[in-house]
């Protein structure tokens, strides 16, 4: 998917600046399009009402993804984003006097809406909001005292699935991007019938835009 992604700017024929936007790729004649790399780092909680799920300890993880954006309307420099990114998260804290870690690496497709500021000829700030879909691939649940590890995507912790809100606000010069954005899980991505458990994550990404 993410090679998808990716192959469709190839479409795109030309180059130019349009209503505050950096030089990119265009799709016809009336909408601005532009694709983009990312990597960066995570910072990521998990709040649980479950003593045992509860990592509200940061825990770091990495973001590595590609992006694809267009313009809304030709009168605005209003964008739609999305795209795939591979990102790490989780928690860490104690549970009955033992250490815990946990990590929960996700493929999540972001959904945002931009607006490109022009503060000089090749500088443009990008404010954001928007949500996230995510899709849990992988992680371990790593107990310290009794040096064990065990999937962090099971019937006894967590559900694949996470969705929920995403605001921040990015800083484009040329081509080099870089942003700062917060996710907040609005998904209960525990089992239980009783408790709920919550992703949170501060995110700190660079790249470059086409």
């Amino acid at each position: 998917m993410l090679s998808f992604v990716l192959a469709l700017p190839a479409m795109a024929q030309g180059y130019g600046r349009q209503y505050n936007a950096p030089v990119h790729n265009h799709f016809g004649s009336e909408h601005n399009v532009y694709y983009g790399l990312r990597l960066g780092l995570a910072l990521a909680t998990v709040n649980s009402d479950d003593d045992m799920l509860d990592g509200g300890s940061m825990q770091s993880g990495l973001n590595l993804g590609g992006i694809i954006g267009f313009q809304l309307s030709p009168q605005a420099p209003v964008f739609l984003e999305s795209g795939l990114i591979y990102t790490e998260k989780g928690g860490k804290g104690t549970y009955q006097g033992s250490k815990f870690t946990y990590s929960l690496n996700y493929l999540e497709m972001p959904i945002v809406v931009k607006y490109k500021y022009e503060l000089d000829t090749d500088v443009t700030l990008q404010p954001f909001a928007g949500g996230y879909l995510a899709m849990g691939v992988g992680g371990k649940i790593k107990n310290y005292k009794e040096k064990a590890s065990t999937s962090s995507f099971s019937e006894d912790f967590f559900k694949r699935f996470d969705g929920g809100l995403r605001l921040g606000v990015g800083l484009e010069y040329q081509m080099l991007y870089a942003e700062m954005a917060y996710d907040l899980g609005l998904a209960n991505i525990c089992h239980s019938d009783f408790d709920t458990s919550h992703n949170s994550c501060f995110s700190i990404n660079i790249g470059v835009n086409f």
